[in-house]
């Protein structure tokens, strides 16, 4: 018998989706009160994964804002081996380049951990071929805040334009996205891609397209 790779089926469409703008509160993140309003779609229906986790994501010029409702405790966090505990994987690229099997100059792989571990709680850990490589972002200009509870935890983001190269809604309104939700011990959910299928830090053509909207204009 041949052997065949299963597939997800993700692996069948581009998946397009709208990201809205928000007004940028004192601490930089999603209004708790309208998050509802930028929840992304969950793809876990046709990847198969168990849905866990709400991520709800918007845009300013000043840069992106992530929160993630996580319907499990927190456990434990880890690092540099982040995917052995709690921790959020957010993949963007600020041109949405979908020509290219590996990353650019504008592609952007950040970590954050619900709980610092050797005084690390996140970062940027983009990997890049030679002639696109440049200076990460420096870990202290990324806002983050984590929120715990008996049944949940809640990790709010918010990445400033000036750690995204390339970051410019004004000339350029889409982003390609995804990201990566792990948990000790247990499968992650995705957005798009499965790592178990792709290497998804290095191949941005499968990432999601997000298309930066006004808010007043999010039915159009």
């Amino acid at each position: 018998m041949d052997d065949f790779v299963s597939l997800s089926s993700l692996n069948f469409f581009q998946l397009q989706t709208n990201c809205l703008r928000f007004e940028k509160t004192k601490e930089g993140f999603l209004p708790k009160s309208i998050l509802e309003r930028y929840d992304l779609p969950d793809t876990t229906g046709l990847s198969g994964e168990d849905a866990f986790a709400r991520v709800a994501l918007g845009w300013n010029n000043e840069g992106i804002g992530c929160t993630i409702l996580v319907k499990e405790p927190f456990v434990e966090a880890h690092y540099p081996e982040i995917q052995k505990g709690n921790s959020v994987e957010l993949f963007l690229d600020t041109r949405d380049m979908k020509n290219t099997g590996f990353n650019t100059r504008f592609c952007h792989h950040f970590f954050f951990l619900p709980k610092e571990v050797d005084e690390v709680s996140r970062g940027e850990m983009t990997h890049f071929r030679t002639e696109d490589t440049h200076e990460l972002c420096d870990p202290k200009e990324l806002q983050l805040k984590s929120a715990f509870s008996a049944k949940e935890h809640t990790i709010q983001i918010f990445i400033p334009r000036q750690c995204l190269y390339g970051y410019d809604p004004e000339q350029f309104d889409r982003l390609g996205f995804t990201y990566r939700i792990n948990r000790p011990k247990m499968p992650a959910q995705h957005f798009v891609v499965l790592s178990s299928e792709f290497q998804i830090d290095q191949q941005p053509s499968l990432w999601a397209s997000l298309r930066l909207i006004n808010g007043e204009n999010s039915s159009k």
